[in-house]
């Protein structure tokens, strides 16, 4: 892409070496950041945003780890919940997390009953908080999150399971949420919505037709406003997208150098490494 200083904004670790959350819906095998960084050479990828999965419930280590190997091209979002200290906040927001992560769906450890409780405690930290929930629920949501006192990033397109049209009420709500300045939008994992399969390669054009809409409605109108993530390593996913499919995704989504170097490297610069 040869996008200089261009920033994968979601990506999971995962070592047999700590212990899974004793109610885990997902235990992946290892992938390390050693393993992560054949795609960075092959995507042309310089920065990394580390996300703690649900496979380790309030335990941050893994990643954090993972964060101290790869140094200071990386940043983090983690998992913490109403009990966390200001002692622990400032620690971690000196090893480079950025965000506290709610994921609203099977395996996720924090409640929404947290939410309005987290985001004021890490509000004066500069972080944000990073949401994945069924993006069907986002008209019903969004005066909640419009509410809050940190900006709100939204995982994976919305994550409508399935797919909404761009006319679609809770489609309508996430717009309204960012360009009202609150919140940004990632495109990535298209397959965690999408009723159709994923195709490799060759057929990657191909992939999710059903998702399109909603990427293309997003980069007409918000593009200051979003970002690109992998998803590696596509936990849960029996087939993933090889790195070439996500080549041919990122330059479907974003054809132009202008947008990928909005999309890659500016909005992170301000969300995440200012």
């Amino acid at each position: 892409m040869n996008t200089t200083d261009a920033c994968d904004t979601h990506v999971h670790f995962y070592d047999a070496q700590y212990p899974s959350a004793p109610d885990a819906v997902l235990r992946p095998p290892d992938a390390t950041a050693d393993d992560y960084s054949a795609l960075q050479t092959e995507l042309g990828l310089e920065r990394v945003v580390v996300v703690q999965p649900t496979t380790y419930g309030l335990d941050n280590s893994c990643q954090l780890d993972a964060m101290a190997t790869i140094g200071e091209r990386a940043r983090g979002v983690m998992v913490v919940d109403a009990s966390v200290s200001t002692d622990e906040l400032r620690r971690l927001t000196k090893l480079g997390v950025r965000g506290a992560r709610f994921h609203m769906l099977p395996g996720g450890a924090v409640p929404w009953q947290m939410l309005e409780t987290v985001a004021a405690k890490v509000a004066p930290f500069g972080w944000h908080i990073q949401l994945q929930c069924n993006g069907r629920e986002l008209a019903a949501r969004q005066d909640q999150l419009a509410a809050l006192p940190t900006a709100i990033v939204i995982d994976h397109i919305g994550r409508y399971m399935p797919p909404v049209p761009t006319d679609d009420d809770n489609f309508t709500a996430l717009l309204q949420l960012v360009e009202a300045g609150h919140a940004w939008v990632k495109l990535s994992a298209p397959y965690e919505s999408s009723t159709e399969p994923i195709h490799n390669d060759d057929h990657a054009r191909t992939n999710h037709a059903d998702v399109l809409p909603l990427i293309n409605a997003l980069v007409e109108r918000v593009t200051d406003r979003l970002l690109w993530a992998s998803n590696w390593p596509h936990p849960a996913q029996s087939l993933a997208p090889t790195s070439g499919t996500l080549k041919t995704q990122l330059e479907q989504w974003l054809p132009t150098d202008d947008l990928r170097h909005q999309v890659l490297v500016t909005n992170p610069d301000h969300l995440y490494f200012c």
